[in-house]
């Protein structure tokens, strides 16, 4: 079974990006997270839909 939250070394590894960058998709509103406990969290179904909703490259 699939986790519903990823961690964000774990989201930032499903894109191939860093942590750096991840937490810059979060930070501009590109990608929701949610805080648990003060750790941020993924939703699974958020990070599918942020990469649907990439334009391809020209």
């Amino acid at each position: 079974m699939e986790a519903l939250l990823l961690r964000v070394p774990e989201a930032a590894a499903r894109l191939g990006v860093s942590r750096a960058k991840l937490y810059e998709l979060i930070a501009s509103g590109a990608l929701p997270a949610v805080k648990i406990d003060g750790c941020r969290r993924v939703r699974t179904d958020d990070l599918r839909a942020y990469v649907e909703g990439l334009a391809p490259s020209q």
